[in-house]
């Protein structure tokens, strides 16, 4: 077993050797075991930091896979424009890769999102398109018409859309964090569980574990207040980057144990506890993920171990309705 604090982890699969500037620093990102919040006779309850990653948050690794095997191919050229639709941290990765891989990149936004993921896509030399909410709540409605413009925007020459929804390079751009897991933990884990927007994330860790020899049970969460995979019905909440796609395009069904249902108050809440008992400073998915973790852990019970991810870092959200 490893230590208690994680420690760092080899490369596991990793896909940033020889890459320049902070594309190098994607990845390795630490492992905790969380403490005061997990009972008393309960599971292990591990945290994979993705906020550790340069621009704070797991798309970093999603979107080297995408643009660097799109330059392989020849799909994108030096000083083209990369175009996606995105709620802020996948436009974030993708601005910050495009830009230190001398390409431009166009982003399609909404104000249901937190305005510094705009500012930080900007920061990173995005240019941003703001789609119009309803009263700032994310709903799939909002998401199509996101996608409608994302699509006309890319047409014409030297675009390029990045399609973080369909593409075949964003699952294996999230494979190292499996692998990186499986190494700390030495192979040795039950549950792996965490929420889905497109479910990239998760099927893509899965095959690292997999790849590492590592089969545990696998499930996902979502917020009661748009219980897609539970009950086929979505309604608006504020968990921003999940419970979007009534059929997550990357999501296998038939890898699941389970489908876990959080209230959002009660993952915003988690948000707020991480924060201050465990150091850990997350996004409302954090909260989602880190409710159903500890529910698992106290129902398998000491000697098993539970571990899922905070796909993003806490800074991202003190705009928005968790810490504001």
């Amino acid at each position: 077993m490893k230590s208690d604090s994680g420690g760092s982890v080899s490369d596991a699969g990793g896909a940033t050797g020889g890459l320049r500037g902070g594309l190098a620093a994607v990845g390795h990102t630490p492992l905790v075991r969380l403490g005061a919040l997990v009972p008393e006779g309960a599971a292990e309850v591990w945290v994979k930091l993705e906020g550790g990653n340069p621009t704070g948050s797991y798309k970093d690794r999603m979107a080297i896979s995408l643009v660097t095997r799109a330059l392989e191919r020849g799909d994108v050229r030096p000083g083209d424009t990369v175009v996606e639709y995105t709620g802020g941290s996948t436009g974030t990765a993708l601005a910050f890769v495009a830009g230190v891989l001398g390409l431009k990149f166009t982003a399609v936004f909404s104000d249901a999102f937190s305005d510094s993921k705009r500012q930080a896509m900007e920061a990173f030399g995005a240019t941003v398109l703001v789609e119009p909410s309803n009263g700032g709540m994310i709903t799939t409605e909002l998401a199509e018409r996101m996608k409608q413009r994302a699509y006309a925007v890319a047409e014409g020459p030297g675009r390029f859309y990045a399609d973080q929804f369909a593409s075949p390079d964003v699952r294996p751009g999230y494979a190292p964090i499996g692998g990186e897991i499986a190494e700390a933990l030495g192979g040795d884990l039950d549950v792996f569980c965490a929420a889905v927007g497109t479910g990239g994330a998760l099927m893509g860790s899965l095959d690292g574990l997999l790849r590492a020899g590592v089969e545990p049970e696998v499930v996902t969460v979502e917020p009661a207040e748009s219980p897609l995979l539970t009950t086929g019905v979505g309604g608006a909440h504020h968990v921003e980057g999940v419970a979007v796609f009534p059929d997550p395009p990357f999501l296998d069904r038939s890898v699941l144990s389970d489908v876990r249902v959080i209230a959002q108050d009660r993952a915003f809440e988690m948000c707020r506890r991480l924060a201050r008992v465990e150091g850990v400073f997350g996004g409302g998915s954090t909260g989602l993920n880190v409710c159903a973790a500890i529910d698992l852990a106290v129902e398998l019970g000491a000697g098993h171990r539970v571990v899922t991810i905070s796909g993003d870092t806490g800074l991202k959200y003190l705009d928005g309705d968790i810490y504001g």
